[in-house]
């Protein structure tokens, strides 16, 4: 069976999509396709933010994107030595708090040590935040998309736990969603299953969808990979049949085996 992607693919450097993997394990056929595309802004006052760690209490991510933003900051501004091995240290004095493995994999990668890993979501990692931060202390520092949901700012501000966001990514759909999309339905028919792994996705993906499956729309099986995703669909119409327990691809994975499994189990009747 088909399972069709809606995400941007792992780097390539690191080896194949491990979502891709893990269907692959359970006898899928999956296939990605790229939905968004990512500008990233004000690199200069980000690095100049991060270059006095004295004025914050720590870091909080709750997207990849905004540790690509740092890495290419700190990239663009390699020959400046602000970013030392001092630096980084006076950083791993502060908490860096994250929403789940994949950021908190990057956090490590620029040599910082994340925290709330398996928070798994906004509210969540909000809660873990405010178990452990005092009101009115140094404010965290929060880089973060224009699309970003207010959740964790909100509960940080009720429980007056500062909070600082500068915005370092824009989110735009990918300029070849629309042809990929056709090419797909066209040349592989229709998938078993279509996952979705943002509201943004959702957002760009889902008149496509509609038109290019017609009623036969009704017999995809569509997935979420967390519960905010899952809201955005449920919001734009979308049947949800499962979402995945936490965000990684083997639950990912499971949860589609085990919705297309009562699919078999029903029709079987």
């Amino acid at each position: 069976m088909k399972v069709l992607l809606l995400k941007d693919p792992k780097d390539k450097d690191s080896g194949p999509d491990p979502y891709m993997k893990e269907l692959g394990l359970y006898g899928f056929e999956a296939t990605l396709i790229p939905v968004l595309s990512f500008e990233f802004v004000s690199l200069e006052t980000l690095f100049e933010k991060l270059s006095h760690p004295e004025c914050y209490g720590g870091l909080v991510f709750t997207s990849p994107r905004a540790l690509e933003a740092i890495k290419l900051c700190l990239k663009e501004n390699s020959k400046n030595e602000a970013w030392s091995k001092s630096l980084k240290q006076r950083w791993n004095t502060k908490p860096a708090y994250v929403v789940g493995k994949a950021t908190a994999s990057l956090v490590e990668e620029i040599g910082l040590i994340p925290q709330g890993e398996k928070s798994g979501n906004a509210e969540k990692l909000a809660e873990y935040i405010c178990s452990r931060e005092k009101p009115n202390s140094s404010a965290l520092l929060f880089p973060c998309g224009a699309l970003k949901r207010e959740v964790l700012p909100t509960v940080l501000r009720e429980k007056g736990i500062p909070l600082e966001s500068l915005t370092v990514y824009q989110t735009t759909q990918h300029a070849d969603l629309q042809g990929s999309l056709s090419s797909y339905f066209s040349q592989q028919g229709f998938p078993a299953s279509i996952v979705f792994f943002s509201p943004s996705g959702v957002k760009f993906c889902l008149q496509h969808i509609q038109k290019l499956s017609g009623d036969l729309i009704n017999h995809i099986k569509f997935a979420a990979i967390g519960p905010t995703t899952a809201e955005a669909m449920e919001a734009a119409g979308i049947p949800v049949s499962c979402t995945a327990e936490s965000p990684t691809p083997q639950d990912l994975a499971a949860g589609i085996q085990k919705a297309l499994h009562l699919q078999n189990c029903c029709l079987a009747k």
